[in-house]
């Protein structure tokens, strides 16, 4: 007789990161869908795209100096690809408690900081924490996000030093 399994099994199921940055990178180099997205001069604008295996996807666009905040993005795994421009991606190289807290002091050394020109992109797990910027003080940036499963929530922080402080949750409904 086997010992009881107390922790259920997560099937693997929908498309992989690695899936989803194939998609991402395949979007952001068709003309036709990088000319679709309407780009305003004072803020982000976005549309939602079809992605694979029944993802959620996004053409966003990002006018010089815009950012996303520090968030993540809950249990989907994703990933995005540089369209147009030049983005670049802060991110934590620590795999945070996923609740339980409201503020953590952030050890040395965690952070990564990467660039992400035309036609680059990278891949993500679950729970990563990170934000998103166009540093141009001049040009729009374009990218394509993918997300699997769907996003169930968003994490909004804030970050002052090494002190990371939940700030907001948002919901689907809160950015559709």
């Amino acid at each position: 007789m086997s010992a009881p399994s107390y922790a259920p099994a997560r099937p693997h199921t929908g498309p992989t990161s690695a899936e989803l940055l194939d998609f991402a990178l395949r979007t952001a180099a068709d003309p036709e869908v990088i000319a679709s997205l309407p780009l305003d001069p004072q803020g982000r604008t976005w549309v939602r795209l079809d992605g694979p295996g029944g993802s959620e996807a996004w053409l966003i666009g990002w006018p010089p100096g815009t950012g996303t905040g520090w968030h993540d993005h809950a249990e989907s795994r994703g990933a995005f690809a540089t369209a147009r421009g030049r983005l670049t991606e802060n991110s934590l190289a620590v795999r945070l408690p996923s609740e339980g807290w409201q503020s953590l002091q952030l050890a040395e050394g965690l952070d990564r900081r990467r660039g992400l020109g035309a036609g680059t992109g990278r891949a993500f797990g679950e729970f990563h924490v990170h934000e998103v910027l166009n540093e141009s003080t001049d040009g729009h940036a374009i990218s394509v996000h993918a997300y699997y499963p769907p996003l169930p929530l968003i994490r909004r922080y804030s970050r002052s030093g090494p002190v990371l402080t939940l700030e907001q949750v948002e919901r689907p409904a809160d950015w559709e």
